[in-house]
């Protein structure tokens, strides 16, 4: 008889909690309400720059506040992901959720990091970081690739296009 109210007990502490993280969620959700909406993603999102980049949708955050993760959206949706670099702007088409594109006029910087909210790798280039603009909020997206040097690849052919724009809107 001990031993049973010993694991209901666990049972409703483990309840609890599941049903506070959920609470918790939906509560961040509704605080981040006033973004502005995703871009749409084109039917031909352009020439495609760099091979597609394989990897982990981690998350994403406001710009620079590795811990302040965005779940409005689904953009707190941890996904399998296939990054495509085009003339365009970043597609990121996530396994299983919605795809997200940023348009070559919203990407501000691609970089890496050692972790984003979800995962840290403890290397500096541990995480891709493709850092952008919704509307009037900087956000940082974070994918923890699966080829360094395709990353590696990525980034620059990112720089290359990002110095492009920024001579072409001069």
């Amino acid at each position: 008889m001990e031993r049973t109210l010993w694991v209901l007990g666990l049972v409703l502490i483990c309840a609890l909690a599941a049903w506070g993280l959920w609470v918790g969620w939906r509560h961040r959700a509704n605080r981040q309400g006033g973004l502005a909406p995703l871009p749409a993603v084109p039917n031909a999102p352009g020439d495609v720059v760099t091979p597609a980049l394989k990897g982990l949708y981690v998350s994403s955050t406001t710009a620079g506040n590795w811990q302040d993760r965005i779940v409005a959206q689904g953009l707190g949706m941890r996904a399998t992901a296939i990054v495509r670099l085009t003339e365009d702007g970043v597609l990121i088409d996530r396994e299983g959720a919605d795809p997200i594109f940023v348009p070559i006029t919203a990407l501000v910087e691609v970089t890496t990091a050692p972790g984003i909210a979800g995962k840290v790798m403890g290397q500096a280039d541990g995480i891709l970081i493709i850092r952008w603009r919704l509307g009037e909020t900087e956000l940082d997206s974070g994918i923890r690739a699966d080829d360094r040097d395709e990353q590696a690849e990525f980034i620059a052919a990112a720089a290359g296009l990002l110095g492009k724009n920024k001579e072409a809107s001069a």
